[in-house]
């Protein structure tokens, strides 16, 4: 972990968001890599489909600027499509973003995210409840989705199919 500029936040240290205790189920801990800061209390969760249209991907991308560049800190799941136009774009902006993963340190989703990744962690901050060499699974994601949604003052659907992950995201908002 130390070599991979990896942490661990615990539920009952100070540093672990605040938001994300008051969720049901909160994870007993998160590893990360960036940094964690108060002001990402501040923060709009966009979420959308993998298969987006390109004015999906177009209005994600101008959303996640428009928020970053006022100060807001970005949260979404680094999934393609929606996920990864709102975190480009609100590094576009020179803005906070943070991201939600689904797998462990150790099997970055999807594989191309790397570099994105990186790019998120040197300015804002990368999450996962999951051990380094946990993968992808399907299970995971749903369960990735209440962390985006608890770190998150308010959740924006940018496009999604009717049966859409997006919307498990949006019913733990609700929740």
């Amino acid at each position: 972990m130390r070599e991979q500029e990896i942490s661990y936040v615990r539920i009952d240290q100070e540093d672990y968001p605040a938001r994300l205790r008051e969720i049901y189920g909160p994870p007993e801990g998160l590893y990360y890599r960036g940094t964690l800061l108060r002001e990402d209390n501040l923060a709009v969760a966009l979420v959308g489909s993998r298969r987006c249209s390109l004015y999906g991907e177009k209005t994600a991308r101008a959303l996640a600027k428009g928020l970053a560049e006022r100060g807001v800190t970005v949260i979404s799941g680094m999934a393609r499509g929606i996920d990864t136009a709102s975190h480009e774009g609100a590094l576009e902006a020179g803005g906070r973003t943070v991201a939600v993963m689904g797998s462990g340190f150790g099997r970055i989703y999807p594989p191309e995210s790397e570099d994105l990744l990186e790019r998120i962690a040197s300015s804002g901050c990368v999450f996962t409840e999951y051990a380094f060499d946990t993968p992808p699974l399907k299970w995971n994601f749903p369960k990735r989705n209440r962390i985006v949604s608890g770190l998150a003052m308010g959740v924006v659907v940018v496009e999604a199919s009717a049966r859409s992950g997006s919307l498990i995201t949006v019913d733990f908002a609700l929740d």
